[in-house]
């Protein structure tokens, strides 16, 4: 592939609001599909309606796709800076004369529209200001729009690499406004001017888009310019089929940050929404980089499920570094950070545990806890003097154990338990409310070992010395 040819992408949101799932999954595939083929990935802020843009937005834009790890090659463009180039395009369209200006009021304009609804047809604008033959019609000093001279003929063609050929008759097309009457462009054109400027070869957006592809097409045969490759994808619907909203999940990025969801989790479970390779559910970054095609996007909607998120999620802490998810449990609890050793030594079974983040400081706090350690009201029924009785005597068994090992410390307690006839579900709970005060945290030998033997021991007797 020549440098000429080498593949480019986009992605292009509105900074009206948080990068959504829908909006971060399009960035996710135009970022794997760049990567993929040694091309470049890069970022448009579209931010041509001023009124409603935000730097709060914009800002949470960035940060998220930063959390996910989808960097752009390059600085953002902002569209809006780009204006003066969108308006010489226009200029040169109405030069050209595929281009015209249009001085109807927007109370002329609705009135056709209703008239086209009473006569059951779509509602649009009749071309009372295009251009016939010689006959152009022009009211000095009137504010005017510039309108695209749309063909009225035959159809319009897109060879969509998800969706594949859709065919679209041209009468369906009224003539776009590609300039308002305060002079500023609008979407429609912007963003092919951009596309076309930035170089961009492949366009991958959801499906919503795919009625707009046409009318851009026909701008970029006006204009002379080759077509960028459509895909379009399906849009994500919650689990019970439905378009997805707040109620499914459908939450910023940055929510499922704060809630304790791995990047890597994000790319993963982002990826298999619409896009698969196999039977392959649970992948790193670069295999989804290596696999990556448009050819795997399926047309149906894909369904967005918490609980397979959650599934994917704990499978990728289970494969972490311990000393990343340390040093992410020390964050969410900074109590932690004077125990870091038997953390270390505590995180193949607290990752082993966990579905998110939180999950690994909340079963990691037994660690840090200070005496005498609460107790919860669900374990406080098994402090009774029978129980106490047993876990004093446990105790002493315990202190004269020379091998503080996990294994040692679990021969040791089964011995007892089979010499006083007792099962091991008895006495746990004892245990657990002694050292932990909850029921969350990693087994009961397994805990007896990481506290080590004299804060073990100084638990125990804070207990049964009471």
């Amino acid at each position: 592939m020549t440098e000429a040819k080498k593949i480019v992408t986009r992605f292009a949101p509105s900074p009206t609001g948080f990068l959504h799932i829908g909006g971060a999954r399009t960035a996710l595939f135009n970022w794997a599909f760049a990567r993929h083929h040694g091309g470049m990935f890069l970022l448009r802020i579209e931010d041509t309606d001023r009124a409603r843009s935000t730097q709060e937005a914009i800002d949470a834009i960035l940060d998220g796709m930063s959390w996910l790890g989808l960097e752009a090659d390059g600085e953002a463009v902002y569209q809006h800076a780009n204006a003066p180039r969108h308006v010489e395009i226009v200029e040169q369209l109405l030069a050209e004369g595929k281009a015209y200006k249009c001085f109807c009021t927007q109370e002329e304009v609705e009135a056709m529209r209703e008239k086209a609804r009473a006569e059951g047809k779509p509602p649009r604008y009749d071309g009372t200001c295009r251009p016939d033959g010689d006959t152009v019609r022009h009211v000095d000093g009137a504010p005017f729009v510039v309108r695209f001279k749309a063909p009225q003929n035959g159809e319009t063609l897109i060879d969509d690499a998800v969706q594949g050929s859709v065919a679209t008759a041209n009468e369906q097309f009224d003539d776009l406004i590609l300039l308002r009457s305060d002079g500023t462009p609008t979407y429609m054109l912007s963003v092919i001017v951009d596309d076309h400027d930035m170089g961009v070869t492949h366009i991958i957006r959801g499906d919503d888009h795919l009625t707009n592809a046409a009318r851009q097409a026909q701008i970029y045969a006006a204009l002379g310019w080759d077509v960028p490759q459509f895909a379009h994808i399906p849009l994500i619907h919650g689990a019970d089929g439905a378009k997805l909203s707040k109620r499914h999940g459908a939450l910023g990025v940055e929510a499922y940050r704060d809630m304790g969801y791995l990047p890597e989790a994000m790319r993963n479970y982002l990826a298999r929404l619409g896009w698969s390779h196999g039977d392959d559910e649970v992948f790193s970054t670069a295999q989804l980089v290596d696999w990556f095609g448009l050819e795997a996007i399926g047309k149906s909607p894909a369904r967005f499920d918490t609980e397979k998120l959650d599934n994917v999620n704990a499978q990728h802490i289970n494969m972490a570094d311990d000393a990343d998810l340390v040093a992410e449990t020390i964050a969410l609890n900074d109590a932690l950070a004077d125990y870091a050793a038997p953390l270390t030594l505590a995180m193949p079974l607290l990752k082993d545990r966990a579905t998110r983040l939180p999950d690994l400081a909340t079963d990691a706090a037994f660690l840090a806890a200070k005496r005498p350690i609460g107790v919860d009201d669900k374990l406080q029924k098994h402090l009774n003097e029978e129980n106490l009785t047993h876990l004093a005597a446990l105790a002493v068994k315990l202190e004269n154990l020379d091998d503080w090992s996990r294994d040692a410390i679990e021969a040791l307690m089964k011995a007892y338990m089979d010499e006083n006839d007792l099962k091991m579900g008895k006495l746990l709970p004892v245990f657990r409310a002694a050292l932990v005060g909850s029921s969350q945290s990693p087994g009961i030998f397994d805990v007896l070992s990481l506290l080590g033997k004299a804060e073990a021991l100084a638990r125990l007797s804070d207990k049964f010395t009471r």
